[in-house]
């Protein structure tokens, strides 16, 4: 239950710092397309590759190979922007979790010094 309660005061603190929390509007967008990107290119990978198997001539076969490989490099391509958007999401809590803590911290110093003097 500690983790729902540190959770909670998270939350909190960001409530109370008037922080705009929301995603950006292209994390979902780059995610969504990331994973279309990876199946399409993994799907066309392996029917071209497989399609590439039944042809005899060899200048089809080495096109059809080649547009296997630029599939692959589509799926790459997908799971970078999926990865990317992933990293950023991360990324943009770990800030605003270092934002608020610094507050805290900031307030915690002031009203000592206040005490103090």
């Amino acid at each position: 239950m500690l983790t729902e309660e540190r959770r909670q005061q998270f939350k909190d603190d960001v409530a109370n710092q008037k922080l705009k929390t929301d995603q950006s509007r292209f994390d979902g967008v780059l995610r969504i397309a990331g994973l279309v990107a990876m199946v399409a290119g993994v799907a066309g990978a392996f029917i071209a590759y497989n399609v590439s198997l039944a042809k005899d001539d060899m200048r089809d076969v080495g096109s059809l190979q080649t547009l296997a490989i630029g599939f692959l490099a589509v799926t790459v391509l997908g799971a970078a922007l999926y990865l990317a958007a992933a990293v950023t999401r991360v990324l943009r809590l770990w800030l605003l979790r270092q934002l608020v803590e610094q507050q805290a911290q900031a307030d915690q110093i002031a009203g000592a010094l206040r005490q103090k003097g």
